[in-house]
């Protein structure tokens, strides 16, 4: 959150950091389906990492012929956004696989979980699901609806161009492809 910042100030000296913790109990449930369909549609069954989907992301990388997939798991992620940078090393990697491996041993599902809504990216300084329904939608992270949830889920991958970008054909078209699947989302 911190370098994020630092980055965002470089052109805004002003920008702030907007980040709320809200307990696990305070995120609505469509917004827990909503993240695990967007981001690890397995969640609940690995164990910390999903073979199938890094086995295409490493095929689709193949093809393209540089790395424009990833496969890592919600757990995955708050290994690597917790402790370490963004780098795409192997040795970054490593590290990540032996923390999430760990974090997957002492730590519940639903621990990992609301971990990772309170602090992924969702805008310009914008920083857990508590700030995001506040920043989108003026409202509190427990009161999201399926629409509002599976549309902050698709901003994920590139936050602060969707902030600028708020209706981006392809925003919303990710948007209505995770609503479909919603039902399909087992939360723990």
């Amino acid at each position: 959150m911190q370098s994020q910042l630092e980055s965002i100030q470089e052109n805004d000296p002003s920008a702030v950091l907007q980040q709320t913790w809200v307990s696990y109990n305070q995120i609505s449930y469509e917004m827990k389906r909503a993240i695990i369909v967007a981001e690890d549609s397995k969640f609940v069954r690995h164990n910390g990492f999903d073979y199938d989907a890094l086995q295409n992301a490493f095929k689709k990388n193949i093809k393209q012929g540089k790395i424009t997939a990833g496969g890592s798991t919600i757990s995955q992620q708050l290994a690597k956004n917790l402790f370490l940078s963004s780098k795409q090393t192997m040795g970054r990697k490593l590290q990540e696989a032996i923390i999430t491996v760990m974090m997957e041993n002492v730590m519940s599902k639903r621990r990992i979980l609301e971990i990772y809504l309170n602090i992924i990216e969702w805008g310009n300084g914008v920083f857990g699901v508590e700030a995001a329904a506040q920043h989108y939608f003026s409202q509190s992270a427990s009161t999201l609806t399926k629409e509002q949830a599976t549309y902050l889920a698709a901003m994920v991958t590139n936050p602060r161009y969707y902030d600028n970008n708020r209706q981006s054909q392809h925003l919303l078209n990710k948007k209505e492809i995770f609503l479909g699947r919603l039902h399909s989302a087992n939360i723990p």
